[in-house]
């Protein structure tokens, strides 16, 4: 670890200025979670909607319930999991900066196991800073960074201050889990899986979001987007698709666990058999699916069973975030 580094990007964001963060789902673009100036200046690089709130890293317990009434159950599935990746939902205490909360009552706190990540929240609190505001640090709706590099690409001359941290080790955002009402419930899927919280919390299954719950980060359908149109197809399927695509005179790259007979390797990337090695790869794999420059993406859809869930919810939302593209091309930088 660079602790020279790390003290500069602590300085930074009490100055205000916002900092790319490596954490263990995904590289977060962070923000002085206690000053407006610099949340907005967040929203206003990523692109994001005003009203899509902002998750608040701290570095510990004690330092997320200076913001946030916690539960029994929210004090429960802190001391399972945390650090870690899941953001927990819950009542913004009164007096507590709201920039991050976007409008809503309610805020959500992450504390990241990633090392570099601890360290600099530490010595951001030491500064007098109350925790960081910091969404994945890409453009809204585009395929989230894992690597120092993703954050540069997307933003080129735009780029904050990054902070090297390696390949983060989980490679999906966190999940979402809502506490801050009686019932609990997960909002995104991510790498603690709603049984592990059942479990924790005693009771046979947690809810699912709905219209009364509130509105948390990647909840649209759109997301987690390529600049290419990715079609998500059976494995068995995939052989006939990609003979119609290039019947049709269009170029595709495919990613799959194995590549289809008589496609050029050089236009394929294995998938990870794993669940915790695709999430892993999943973003940086798009990326350089992305890179190819070809016409579609055909992708084999993952197993439907629950250690899948969190890669089929992102690449679910990418696939319509893609379509909603009419030419590649043309949004390309």
């Amino acid at each position: 670890m660079n602790t020279e580094a790390v003290a500069a990007a602590a300085q930074a964001l009490r100055a205000g200025k916002l900092v790319a963060i490596p954490t263990e789902t995904v590289y977060g673009l962070a923000a002085d979670a206690g000053n407006a100036e610099a949340v907005a200046a967040v929203y206003a690089l990523k692109q994001r909607p005003a009203d899509h709130p902002l998750i608040v890293h701290v570095s510990d317990l004690a330092q997320a319930r200076r913001w946030a009434d916690f539960n029994e159950q929210a004090l429960a599935l802190a001391h399972a999991f945390w650090p870690g990746p899941l953001t927990l939902i819950a009542r913004l205490r009164a007096g507590m900066p709201d920039s991050a909360c976007a409008g809503h009552a309610t805020v959500g706190l992450r504390v990241p196991s990633h090392p570099v990540a601890q360290a600099l929240l530490r010595q951001f609190e030491a500064l007098g800073g109350l925790g960081v505001a910091a969404p994945s640090a890409n453009r809204f709706g585009r395929i989230s960074p894992t690597r120092a590099a993703h954050v540069l690409d997307d933003y080129g001359g735009e780029a904050p201050l990054i902070l090297e941290g390696g390949e983060s080790e989980v490679g999906l955002e966190s999940t979402i889990c809502d506490v801050s009402g009686e019932h609990p419930a997960v909002l995104r899927p991510g790498a603690i899986t709603g049984a592990a919280m059942a479990a924790v919390l005693g009771l046979p299954a947690l809810g699912g979001a709905d219209a009364d719950r509130p509105v948390v980060p990647g909840s649209l359908a759109a997301h987690y987007a390529p600049l290419t149109r990715l079609e998500l197809l059976p494995a068995a399927q995939l052989p006939d698709r990609l003979q119609a695509v290039q019947a049709a005179g269009q170029r595709a790259a495919v990613y799959a666990r194995q590549c289809p007979a008589g496609h050029h390797a050089s236009h394929w990337i294995a998938m990870a058999g794993q669940p915790e090695a695709l999430s892993r790869h999943l973003y940086d794999d798009l990326r350089r699916l992305d890179a190819m420059h070809v016409d579609v993406l055909l992708v084999e859809q993952p197993p439907a069973d629950a250690a899948y869930s969190a890669i089929n919810d992102r690449l679910g939302r990418a696939r319509t975030g893609s379509m909603a593209i009419p030419d590649s091309s043309s949004a390309r930088p």
